[in-house]
């Protein structure tokens, strides 16, 4: 072999390693494989020991929205996926929320609570299967990024179905609050009202190194093999977007919603969203609640401040 190709073949072999590592970066953090339909006698509650406590709320949640009435409804997203939500009605011509899951989560095993929630303050709840999870089409979550622009057209579904006058509330829970949040920083019909976001991180990229550091890796040296991951083989930027930047430019009323024991989203993210927030805003800390446990944790003073949040966007 001539001495002139070695140092072609290291260059190569560099390259191929830097899409190998970030190619299995990509599988591990934005894959979703392909999805199997839930049994009707399988209930699913989030992975951890923190949901303990809670397994037989959230399982009578799910067994209760099986047997509420329901629409199953879709929409076209704008790369072509068909994206898949329930509406549950509580009245003609009240508050629809649009609710969104968290991080390889489904509409029903995240949002059963929110559903009692909204029929609790007297409004229609509209959850979605967000795109690479449950019954939506699609392999490769974005934490965000693309999930924000599902969120408008899932606002634009709502006015085309109920009418011009109905009002919106945007609502998520973990990687679903950052979706609205991140949807909240863009230009929105009057229709939306208002914005609830329940343990939301702060940025993709700090969510991410967060965990990295949580599970003892060199973040700095594994993280850009994430984003270049992101980029090559989900066709999408990690830091092309983020909530707190979006918090800057939000021009609708936000209740955040956080519990002050939770350390997988740290409290202290919506604590800078709140401050970075240029819009009427609102902080609620749940006190000893866990990762998305706000809401069981305290259901009184949820509901109590989230009703009283009302007289915000009702002006």
């Amino acid at each position: 072999m001539e001495l002139w190709m070695y140092p072609i073949i290291a260059v190569a072999a560099l390259i191929l390693l830097i899409l190998l590592a970030s190619f299995v970066c990509f599988r591990l953090t934005f894959y979703s494989p392909k999805r199997k339909p839930p049994k009707d006698d399988v209930i699913e509650i989030p992975e951890g020991e923190i949901y303990e406590e809670y397994r037989d709320v959230i399982e009578n949640w799910i067994r209760s929205i099986r047997a509420t009435p329901y629409e199953a409804v879709s929409i076209k997203s704008f790369d072509g996926l068909t994206l898949r939500g329930k509406y549950y009605e509580y009245k003609p011509g009240a508050v629809t929320e649009i609710l969104f899951h968290g991080y390889r989560g489904t509409a029903e095993r995240d949002l059963c609570g929110g559903v009692e929630r909204c029929f609790a303050l007297g409004r229609n709840a509209l959850i979605v299967d967000q795109r690479a999870s449950g019954d939506s089409d699609g392999h490769v979550i974005t934490f965000g990024i693309k999930e924000c622009r599902d969120c408008l057209d899932w606002v634009d579904f709502v006015i085309n179905k109920f009418g011009k006058d109905t009002k919106i509330i945007l609502t998520g829970i973990s990687m679903g609050a950052s979706t609205v949040l991140m949807a909240s920083g863009e230009e929105l019909p009057s229709n939306v009202v208002c914005t609830l976001a329940d343990c939301g991180y702060s940025s993709p990229r700090e969510i991410i190194r967060k965990v990295m550091k949580q599970m003892k890796l060199p973040v700095n040296f594994f993280y850009p093999f994430v984003k270049l991951g992101a980029r090559i083989f989900g066709g999408f930027s990690l830091e092309s977007n983020s909530p707190i930047e979006a918090m800057r430019r939000c021009k609708i009323p936000v209740i955040f919603v956080h519990g002050d024991n939770d350390d997988f989203v740290p409290y202290e993210m919506s604590k800078e969203m709140y401050e970075a927030c240029a819009a009427p805003k609102k902080l609620l800390a749940v006190k000893g609640a866990g990762h998305g446990l706000a809401f069981p944790a305290d259901k009184e003073s949820y509901l109590r401040e989230v009703k009283d949040f009302e007289k915000v966007w009702n002006e």
